[in-house]
């Protein structure tokens, strides 16, 4: 028989004899007998035992892992014999009144049982039940995905890529389709030749010459005198292995011969050879090869395209890249202005006015009246007339090629088939589909100051002036009357900008051939090419070859090597049998043998 305890858990029960395990005082799940002697109980007031420390929490975890529950259902609990030394809510050290006590169970004093217990308890359970049993690592509520769940969720972000692919292929195929239609009678080749990537047509120097002319023909409706004359006249010469270019305007007002009889004569300004030639706009490509094959005349270049524009375009294209800012500049301290254009508005505003170093944000009208101001009714701040209007017109083909290649215009879709509408209706060009995407890559890197202004008129080496001829005020060459010498060699010298340029070498020219003129035919040729001729003369009659080719002096190896393969012959380093000064360098005697031109 087991020794009666002299306390349980903190309580000293008093009674009368009993048998041992038998339940002391009951409890609420099992009622006294009728007989039961009470049980008189004195409670012990303790302070509660020091909690053990929180573990540390998990990765993973949003809470500190807790005991796994022995029972969730109290009344269920209740109604099963605690484990030894436990009582229910499963905390060691306690146990029921009424069982059995471990054997080494260590007695600790507690708190009465009560509302305290029932706390605790809840707290325990509930924060028990937080745990989810089949992941611990996740608080209830956040389960895992199932593997059909998943399957189905990565279906769904497929399908809204692929969808989105479609619809910017289906924006991209759009653009590619308009451009393809409005650019195809643009355009030489077949739609298929665009997939190609042919390098531009060169020169003998490796530059590629684009001649861009502008008529106004859908100005005022086109229902106004001279529709067909070239308003606007530039070359853009491309180095396409530098990655560098130039622009040079040629002044519409320049006195020229005609190559065919037309209505105004032999003789006229440059801007009707267009006219002329195309029969009033019923040929195109007469009248652009036509003008072609002048302007190379006067320049000295071989031009291998032209890009015919009209006044819609500029105002057009302008718009579709919102705006372009141009910057004044004048010798005026007023700044600019041009009442030609203000009839547009019914002379309500002044189209053409703006402050001297003003950036001035332009739309396509205003960019299209500055464009063709120059000085008209009483206007200031253009004295140079047609070459200040040329400079303008430089200006606004720059901010307009920036505006059209900035990343706000690429990325908008609405100005791309805005730049493809004005283009489609307005540009007509000898280009071939197979060249475009060489040119537009060109374009994309050939900007900056990689693209640069040559001007004709520049102080102190200006090569044509303003003058007078046949009652007329137009444009000539310095040296004289349809003489295009010094603008050749001026056009040369900033474009190749080598070696040879560099050096200045002077060359003397002398006729040995007995045919008169010659050396002056020699002369200009060399000019064209670069080099920097001095006196022209006759030598002494004799047998040249070809041409015969001294050098005074030494160095100026880039002229000498030049000299050699021009003449296919051997620089002599003997005096020459003509006089010399000493800026004389190189001597050339030209012989009867040789053909200029075929050098």
């Amino acid at each position: 028989m087991n020794k009666q305890p002299s306390s349980i858990d903190g309580f000293t029960p008093h009674r009368a004899g009993g048998q041992a395990g038998q339940p002391l005082g009951g409890s609420i799940h099992n009622p006294q007998p009728m007989n039961h002697v009470p049980v008189t109980v004195r409670p012990v007031r303790r302070k509660l035992p020091p909690q053990p420390p929180m573990p540390p929490k998990m990765p993973g975890l949003t809470k500190a892992p807790q005991p796994q529950p022995v029972a969730i259902n109290r009344r269920r609990a209740a109604r099963q014999p605690a484990a030894p030394g436990l009582v229910a809510g499963g905390q060691p050290g306690l146990r029921r009144p009424g069982s059995p006590q471990a054997p080494n169970a260590q007695r600790q004093p507690g708190p009465a049982k009560g509302r305290a217990d029932r706390s605790n308890q809840n707290d325990i359970a509930a924060s028990l039940a937080q745990i989810d049993l089949n992941n611990p690592g996740e608080p209830r509520g956040k389960k895992r995905k199932t593997p059909e769940q998943l399957a189905k969720r990565k279906k769904i972000i497929k399908w809204s890529i692929i969808t989105a692919l479609l619809v910017a292929l289906g924006i991209g195929g759009y653009i590619i389709a308009k451009t393809l239609l409005a650019t195809d009678s643009v355009f030489k080749g077949g739609v298929f030749d665009f997939a190609q990537k042919a390098q531009l047509k060169m020169d003998e120097n490796g530059r590629s010459n684009i001649l861009i002319f502008g008529t106004s023909e859908d100005s005022d409706g086109g229902q106004h005198p001279g529709a067909e004359l070239t308003d606007s006249i530039m070359v853009l010469s491309i180095d396409q292995n530098k990655k560098s270019a130039a622009m040079i305007s040629v002044p519409r007002d320049l006195w020229v011969k005609l190559d065919t009889t037309c209505a105004v004569g032999r003789q006229a300004k440059i801007n009707t050879v267009y006219m002329c030639a195309s029969n009033s706009g019923k040929n195109e490509a007469a009248g652009a090869e036509a003008l072609q094959k002048k302007v190379g005349e006067v320049l000295g270049l071989k031009v291998q395209y032209y890009a015919h524009l009209n006044y819609k375009v500029v105002s057009d294209t302008v718009n579709a890249v919102g705006g372009v800012d141009v910057k004044i500049e004048t010798s005026d301290p007023r700044g600019i202005y041009d009442p030609n254009f203000d009839w547009r508005c019914n002379y309500q505003c002044k189209m053409v006015y703006y402050k001297n170093g003003q950036v001035a944000h332009l739309d396509g009208d205003h960019a299209l009246a500055l464009a063709r101001a120059r000085n008209a009714q009483g206007g200031y701040g253009l004295p140079g007339g047609n070459f200040d209007r040329e400079r303008n017109q430089q200006k606004i083909i720059r901010a307009l090629q920036e505006k059209a290649l900035s990343a706000g215009t690429l990325a908008n879709i609405g100005k791309i088939t805005s730049l493809v509408d004005a283009f489609g209706s307005n540009l007509r060009t000898n280009f071939e589909k197979k060249e475009v995407r060489t040119l537009v890559d060109l374009g994309n890197v050939v900007k900056g100051d990689k693209l640069r202004s040559i001007a004709l008129d520049k102080d102190g080496e200006a090569v044509l002036t303003d003058g007078n001829h046949a009652g007329q005020s137009v444009v000539m060459p310095v040296a004289g009357l349809f003489n295009y010498t010094k603008v050749q060699a001026y056009i040369t010298k900033q474009l190749l900008a080598n070696e040879l340029t560099k050096e200045s070498a002077r060359v003397d020219i002398y006729n040995g051939s007995g045919v008169a003129g010659k050396a002056q035919l020699v002369a200009n040729d060399l000019q064209a090419k670069g080099f920097t001729v001095g006196a022209i003369g006759n030598a002494p009659v004799g047998d040249y070859g070809k041409a015969k080719v001294y050098q005074v002096g030494e160095g100026n190896e880039a002229t000498k090597k030049k000299l050699q393969q021009l003449y296919g012959t051997t620089v002599e380093t003997t005096k020459p049998p003509v006089t010399t000064t000493a800026e004389t360098k190189f001597v050339v005697i030209v012989g009867k043998e040789l053909t200029v031109g075929s050098q």
